[in-house]
Parts: C-alpha cells; sequence; structure tokens
C-alpha cells in the first residue's frame, strides 16, 4: 500500500476537523456538494491514475533507472544528501511540471480539475486529475537518467504530495519566516484564485523559492476569488476530468488546417 492510501484516513480526520473549525469560526469554506466531487476525483485518483497509469509508468522509471542510469548516487552520496538532493530534484521538477500544466493546453486538460472548485479547503486538496501520471512522468524520467534510485524518486513524490495537502486552507493566514521558502497556505491560495492579478503565479510545490527564481511569485494582498475563468457548472467527477479534452477535440475538428489543429492542443 502506498504511502498516500495510508495517509488517507488522516486526509478526512482534518477534513472533519477543518469544517468543525470553520463552523464555530462563522465561515463558510465548504459545500457539501462540492466536497463530494472533491473526494469523487479522489477517489478516481488513487483507482485509476495511481493504481492503473501511476503502476505501469512507475515500472518505467524503474526500467529506465535499471538499464540506463548514468550516476550511481547511491555510491556517490552520503544517504542524508542523497535524500535532500531527491527531494530538491522532485520539487525543482514538479514546479516545471504545474507551470507547464498552466502554459500547455492539453496539459491543462488534465490538471485543470484540481481547479474547478469555487471553494478553498482541504477537500480541495484530494481534487486530483484521474490523468496527472501521463503527463507528469515525462517530466521526472531525467531523474531515472541521473541515477536517483527508484525507491527515492517514490518517496520523494509521496513526501511533495502529502506536503501540499494542508496548504489548501483558508484557516491559516501566515506562517512567519516559512513563508519566504515554503509554499504555504497564503501563497497557494493565491495559486487557486482567478483574480487578474494571481492568475498563473505560485506554482511551487513544497519551496515557494522556486517562484521566486522563475518570476512567477505572487504575494496574497486582495480576497482570493476561486475557480476557473471559465467555470464548470457540474459537480461530475466524471466531465470535471473529459470536459476539456472534449473541448479540445471539438475545436481541432472545426479548423481547416492541420497546422491550427494541431496548435488547439
Amino acid at each position: 500500500m502506498s504511502i498516500i492510501a495510508l495517509a488517507i484516513p488522516a486526509f478526512f480526520v482534518l477534513i472533519l476537523v477543518e469544517a468543525a473549525v470553520a463552523y464555530l469560526r462563522h465561515r463558510h469554506v465548504y459545500r457539501f456538494n462540492d466536497a463530494v466531487t472533491d473526494i469523487s476525483c479522489g477517489i478516481g485518483n488513487q483507482i485509476i491514475g495511481k493504481v492503473l497509469l501511476g503502476t505501469a509508468l512507475g515500472a518505467v522509471y524503474i526500467g529506465v533507472y535499471t538499464r540506463f542510469h548514468l550516476l550511481e548516487l547511491e555510491t556517490l552520496l552520503h544517504p542524508v544528501a542523497l535524500w535532500v538532493l531527491g527531494i530538491l530534484a522532485y520539487d525543482f521538477i514538479y514546479y516545471w511540471w504545474h507551470r507547464l500544466s498552466h502554459e500547455v493546453n492539453v496539459l491543462w486538460a488534465a490538471h485543470i480539475v484540481h481547479h474547478h472548485s469555487e471553494d478553498y479547503n482541504l477537500a480541495v486538496a484530494l481534487r486530483q486529475a484521474w490523468f496527472t501520471p501521463l503527463t507528469s512522468m515525462p517530466f521526472y524520467l531525467p531523474l531515472a537518467l541521473l541515477g536517483l534510485p527508484p525507491h527515492v524518486y517514490f518517496i520523494a513524490g509521496a513526501i511533495d504530495t502529502l506536503y501540499q495537502f494542508w496548504i489548501h486552507t483558508q484557516l491559516i493566514k501566515r506562517v512567519g519566516p516559512l513563508e519566504a521558502v515554503l509554499n504555504t497556505p497564503s501563497h497557494h491560495r493565491v495559486h487557486h484564485a482567478i483574480n487578474d492579478e494571481y492568475l498563473d503565479r505560485n506554482y511551487a510545490g513544497i519551496f515557494i523559492i522556486w517562484d521566486r527564481v522563475f518570476g512567477s511569485f505572487e504575494p496574497e494582498r486582495a480576497e482570493p476569488v476561486y475557480g476557473t475563468t471559465k467555470p464548470l457548472e457540474s459537480f461530475s467527477p466524471v466531465w470535471a476530468n473529459l470536459h476539456h479534452f472534449r473541448d479540445m477535440a471539438r475545436r481541432s475538428r472545426e479548423l481547416p488546417r492541420w497546422g491550427d489543429k494541431l496548435r488547439v492542443w
């Protein structure tokens, strides 16, 4: 069983705690139908994205590492240095996958699912796309070529995912000096917002330093408005995962030139 699967009971406990605290503070941060969609997307992500696609694509990483890795990092590096490198390298690549998932249409088609919700709470952290492994795996294969052992890669990925759960909340405002280095609820609220000044900002997984270095950082100032610029207007998890692919296919069919058709994607 994966680390993420083992953490699922804790996710649900924390969601209930957040909902209770929000209620006591008279904050309306949950809608039942939206939360059900969030959780349904998460279940689909675990079954389709992790068990079916993730298992096969994980085998690809292992195969590339076994046959083609260039460096014996386990031998060259102290264990602590190896794990630090693994987490930093994974998070760095996550930043670029995430950024391109907002800039390249076919990648956005898979990632948009996570942004549909017009709420912002811990349940939204579970609103994961079903086809993400197909779009993300090619980005991580250079780590296999470099020589990052599979067990370090898989655990670094789990750490990156687990870290991002807690930042999906409106109830934590700022966390002091950590705001300079780490991705926080404040930074990630900006990422989920559709305010003009917040669009396509703050792509970090764990370390907000990537956004600061590569010019995509935006601090939280105005109250965020959540969702997508074109609302989904549905609580169907199936439609959430498929609609943008359908829209791209329809648009591509309407265009007469092959070059224009390809540019849609």
